[in-house]
């Protein structure tokens, strides 16, 4: 069975154009989505995704329909894949129900797994650099060594409440303790 899934990104905008096509394309049982492409959330391809069984073939008018992004796209492929669903994209020419289809879309997977690798390795060439140049990654301190001796003095006098000590300095209890661990 085909399964047919459209989205539009507003209230205004109409799925008709996609809702034609896939009927065109011989979808028997359609989901739809009124949410941006960034949102994570989609009840209607949640829904798509629960129904579809071994055998199925869910069916987008264009790629940028069904993934937030080229990684959320291929999990999403995947994750029908390990399912025995096919993946079939109108207007893109994707169907992973033929083997030229599946070794496409693998190539697509590669690169995508290849340009996730090439930005890992420029980060930590970027950071080992700042590291070389003395600089160290992470947040700034809050506090001063000054205050941090007069945090600690406060804290061993016993004579203030933790509360009391982390609204002075304007700190979490987590973050008065992790200035008491440091020497």
């Amino acid at each position: 069975m085909n399964i047919g899934y459209s989205r539009i990104s507003t209230q205004e905008q109409s799925a008709d154009l996609q809702f034609d096509a896939l009927k065109q394309a011989g979808c028997e049982k359609f989901f739809s989505d009124k949410v941006s492409g960034a949102k994570a959330e989609r009840p209607g391809l949640a829904a798509a995704l629960e129904y579809a069984r071994a055998g199925d073939s869910l069916v987008v008018w264009r790629l940028d329909r069904l993934g937030r992004s080229l990684k959320h796209l291929l999990e999403v492929v995947e994750g029908l894949e390990k399912n025995g669903v096919g993946f079939v994209s109108l207007q893109d020419g994707f169907d992973t129900t033929t083997n030229g289809g599946k070794l496409f879309f693998h190539i697509f997977g590669a690169l995508a797994e290849f340009e996730r690798s090439l930005i890992q390795e420029r980060t930590r060439a970027g950071l080992e650099a700042a590291r070389a140049r003395g600089r160290i990654g992470g947040r700034k301190e809050k506090l001063n060594p000054a205050q941090i001796a007069t945090l600690k003095a406060m804290y061993e006098s016993k004579a203030h409440a933790l509360g009391e000590i982390c609204r002075t300095f304007n700190i979490t209890k987590p973050t008065l303790y992790r200035y008491l661990e440091k020497k």
